[in-house]
């Protein structure tokens, strides 16, 4: 790629817009991701006896693993609502972007 296109691209401002919201949720979905994770990890280091009560009498299961399931479940959530964003909104204006390039 030679550095007029690389500017023509950067002076878009579809490109801006596509970088400043994509950057934006990003972050938004990594701080609710690490807010999740080190609830339970500080809960693991500092009242590991929370998450040590069985889920019933009989059982050796506590529920601290259905926490930890929930939180990996969590993850992949957060997975899917970045890929439908992507391949919808972002992937509109990446091709807005391209086309107005092309035209160029």
């Amino acid at each position: 790629m030679n550095k007029e296109l690389v500017e023509k691209i950067k002076a878009n401002p579809d490109y801006q817009k596509l970088v400043k919201t994509r950057t934006a949720f990003a972050i938004k979905l990594s701080i609710a991701m690490l807010v999740v994770y080190f609830a339970f990890i500080l809960t693991i280091a500092f009242d590991p006896s929370a998450l040590g009560v069985p889920l019933s009498a009989d059982t050796v299961t506590t529920i601290g693993i259905p926490i930890g399931m929930a939180i990996i479940l969590f993850a992949f959530v957060l997975t899917g609502i970045y890929t439908k964003r992507a391949n919808g909104e972002f992937d509109d204006l990446a091709n807005k972007i391209k086309n107005a390039v092309k035209e160029n």
